[in-house]
This record gives structure tokens, sequence and C-alpha cells, in this order.
């Protein structure tokens, strides 16, 4: 393989729409996205959906939208004729354009337009591989049954033997093995693995050894056009010019079938980075709650982009120098395989939700209302004005975007709170309501158009030294939220406007008469 001056990096991620995106799957999508940033190279994002009874679309549009959520664009896809014919925007250029899926020269025509790669569209690619395979007498057809398979197997274990398959098959010659398949017998296609031993680098963890002898002639493809994972990985891997495989360390045992794969069809073999498990913060097996979780989830509980992106990246891997907050861009800058650790990482949910508050309270006020859209009523987004001023009071005291309706709700609507709320420390009805006459009066005389936070202070802070600052402040914020606990009064005044506050200062007298 070239030196990696020469070669363009070229990196995958690779999932199989066999269930929901979780963060596992996020993290692996996001070191590979972030080294090809870093490098200057290409992400490449292919759906390995060669298992068809598990594979369904539902799973690959849950992939295809949380990679979108994240802002994992993929650089590469099939450009075919329908994508030509209907996206001409420079006849010249796209009438000597590919009339097949091929890697796309064209992709800044098209960028984010068309979808991954799918293994299910290249099963000719696979097929030819495989019959290649076969010609050279590296593969041969197995008719074995799957409870033959188990007999040996037990047999195996019982005298202490690693159970792999015996090899009966191998012998069969390739005309009669053509003759019992036409006759209909059920066979698979398996790979005549060298006995050697496999040696590869890996960026994290360094050199790692196999002894293939304790593999066994491994299937590889259920028919010609039925690859299974080891095979089809290979042959895409080759034909996507992949430099560099990013993935997870439980795809360590794979690597070398692959490797001996790529020598017998006379691929290059790529670099290797396995990056290791996400454990809980205990140390113990993660919780399929936290790790298997659809990324959706956390977005509908209010968890926003930038944070998942930060927090993901640091499942593993840390920067050069002790921080906890950084953005996609800073991420690009100083993502390194190198700084992947090898232990395992750890899972840290409250690190998450510290993470999510830091970013809430950033969200700019232009940005406010189409955050907020699915997690309030849709008449609060009417009144964006008021939306934002409730937003920007509760976003200190809220860790995800779900708790906001619940702590602004009493800004658009009051809640039917009990009369004795508005006494501060026992303090007589009488004198409740004198003083929230007097404050009546005091909020009067401030003109509507100038009704400010610091005009608001200006005009009730002089009364507190009369009346008391709690017998004051108490009953007016009880009466403009209904709530025990709420922002302060005059915050909660400037958010309102002067009409809404009288009218629920008038109500709470109401109550008490």
């Amino acid at each position: 393989m070239a030196s990696d001056q020469k070669t363009e990096v070229r990196v995958r991620f690779a999932p199989s729409p066999t269930g929901y995106f979780h963060i596992g799957s996020a993290r692996t999508a996001l070191f590979n996205w972030l080294f090809a940033k870093n490098q200057g190279g290409k992400f490449i994002l292919r759906i390995e959906d060669t298992d068809t009874e598990r594979s369904k679309k539902e799973f690959e549009d849950d992939i295809l939208d949380n990679l979108k959520w994240l802002g994992l664009d993929w650089d590469e896809g099939p450009l075919t004729q329908a994508d030509i014919d209907s996206k001409r925007t420079n006849t010249e250029i796209l009438k000597n354009s590919p009339q097949e899926s091929t890697l796309s020269p064209y992709r800044s025509l098209y960028k984010g337009d068309f979808g991954p790669y799918r293994q299910s569209e290249r099963l000719s690619i696979y097929e030819r591989y495989l019959f290649k395979l076969l010609q050279e007498n590296r593969a041969y057809w197995c008719f074995c049954s799957k409870e033959d398979l188990e007999i040996e197997r037990q047999a195996m274990l019982a005298q202490g033997l690693p159970p792999k398959y015996s090899g009966r098959c191998s012998k069969i010659d390739p005309e009669e093995a053509e003759k019992r398949l036409k006759a209909g017998e059920k066979a698979v296609i398996r790979f005549r693995t060298p006995q050697t031993e496999i040696i590869f680098s890996d960026i994290i963890r360094g050199n790692i050894k196999f002894d293939t002898s304790l593999l066994g002639d491994i299937v590889i493809a259920k028919s010609l056009r039925e690859p299974l994972f080891n095979l089809a990985v290979v042959v895409d891997d080759y034909e996507m010019k992949i430099s560099h495989v990013i993935r997870g360390e439980d795809h360590i045992s794979n690597t070398p079938k692959q490797i001996l794969l790529q020598k017998a069809l006379g691929f290059p073999e790529p670099k290797y980075a396995h990056i290791p498990l996400t454990l809980a913060a205990d140390r113990s097996k993660l919780s399929k709650r936290f790790i298997e979780t659809s990324l959706n989830e956390y977005r509908k509980a209010g968890y926003l982009q930038e944070a998942m992106i930060n927090f993901i990246a640091y499942l593993g891997w840390h920067p050069k120098e002790e921080k906890d907050i950084m953005d996609k861009e800073e991420l690009i800058q100083e993502f390194d395989l190198k700084r992947i650790q090898k232990a395992n990482a750890i899972f840290n949910p409250a690190k998450l939700d510290w993470l999510n508050s830091q970013y809430i309270k950033k969200i700019p006020e232009s940005e406010i209302k189409e955050r907020l859209k699915n997690f309030v009523p849709k008449e609060w987004l009417k009144n964006e004005k008021l939306l934002i001023k409730a937003f920007n009071l509760a976003k200190e005291r809220i860790k995800k975007l779900d708790e906001f309706k619940e702590s602004a709700e009493f800004f658009f609507k009051l809640p039917n709170y009990k009369p004795e709320l508005l006494s501060w420390q026992g303090m007589e009805k009488e004198k409740v309501i004198s003083n929230l006459n007097i404050l009546i009066e005091a909020i009067e005389k401030i003109d509507e158009k100038n009704f400010t936070l610091e005009k608001i202070e200006n005009a009730i802070m002089p009364l507190t030294e009369a009346l008391g600052r709690g017998e004051l402040l108490w009953p007016l914020r009880v009466a403009l939220s209904g709530k025990e606990a709420s922002p302060g009064p005059f915050e909660i005044m400037d958010a309102l406007g002067k009409i809404e506050t009288l009218e629920r200062l008038r109500l709470a007298i109401k109550k008490l008469l």
C-alpha cells in the first residue's frame, strides 16, 4: 500500500439496519467522521443490509435521520442514471456521467442529496469475487447439514479441541459440487483458510497476532448472491478504496479472517483502529438502557446535538489539554486516533446532563423558538417574545429541553393555586391584600412601553424598606407564578408585561376576599 502521504484518507461507517441507531453506533460514526475531516479525507456511509430477514427500512431511516441530526454528512454515494436525470444541473458534465452505481466524481453537485451505499444493491460485485475464489480453488461448496456440523462441534469440544470445521467437503471435486447444486442440494461457500500466523498493526493497540489454524475453513457466503459479513466487507473496502477501518474492538476477531481474504483476492490491507468498549460509571457492563437506547430517545428528551457530539467524542478519546467543552470544529482540529485510549470508556449520565445544561445556556435567542418547537404546546410558539424571556429565565435550572415546559408553564397559563400560599410566614390576609394593592398602585405608574426590569425594580424595591422584603415580594411572586418556587418576581413581570402582571395581582386579591 502506498505511504500515507500519497494515499487519500477514506473511512467508512457501515451499520446494519437491524436495530435503532444508538450511542455505540454514533461513537463509531463520529470517530470515523472526525478522522476524515481532520485528515482532509472522505467519510463513506455504507448500509450492510445483506441480512434480509433482520434488515428493515425503518432502522435504515433511523440511522440516516440521526446521522443528519448529528451533522455527520457523508461525502460520497452511488450515482445512478435516475440521480442524473432528476438533478440535471450541469448538462455538459452530466452527459458523460456513469450510467450505473459507482463512486461518484460529481459529489459536489449532489452534496447531501443522495443516499448511502447499500450492500443489497451490490450483489453482482460480490458474486464476481466469489466466483473468482471458487475458480482459483481458494473456496469451495460445503454441503454439510447443520445437524452434522453440530455433532462435529460437540465431538471436538469433548476432546478439548477448538470447535472448527473439519474440512470434509474441501476435497469434493468442483464438477461433482456443480452437479449436486443443480440437483437442488443446499450448500454454502467456504474459504480455504491458510494455516499461518497473522500479525497486523492496530493504531490503538499495537501489534496483534492470530493463529489462523484455530479458525478452520470459514463460511463466506450462503450462495453466489448471498455473501456473508466478512466477504462483503473485504470487497466493499477494496472497491471503495478504504484506507482506514475504525470500528469497535468486538470486530478484532474478524480482522484476521478479513486479512486472509484480502490476501487471497490480492487486495491491499487497510490500516486498523479498534476502539474500546463503553462501560457504566461503576465500570460494570453498560446497561442497554443507555448504550442501546435509540439516539431518538435522547433527542426526544431534549439533549442538544452539540452536547451529544461533545459527550460521545469523549467516550474513549481525550484532547491534548484538559477541557470539558469542545465544539465540532475544535474536535476536528484536535482529533487524533492515537489519543483513543486502550482502556474501556466510561458512560457517565451525570456528565451528559451537565454538558447538555451548558449548551442549553448558550442557545442564541434567534434559535430558541426552533429548538423548543417539539417541546412546548403550539400556542406557546405564537408568543415568541414571551417564549424567549421564559426560556432565558428557565435555562439556568434545566438540564434537558423537555424540562422547560413544566418549568415555564405558569408564564403561559397561571396554575390554580391555594390562596394560603400568598401569605408570607403567617401574614394576616388583610395585610397580604393591602400589600398587593400597594404593588398594583406602584406598577400602574410605570409606562407600559417602558416596562423593563430596571424600571420595575426601581419602582418596587424602595417599598420593601417600609413593608418588609418577604412581606412584599413573596405574595408578589406567588401571585405572578402560582408556585412556591419560581424565578424572581421582577424577572417574571418583565416577561409577562404590565397588563398581564396587573391581571394576576388582581386575581390574587379576589382569591383572598
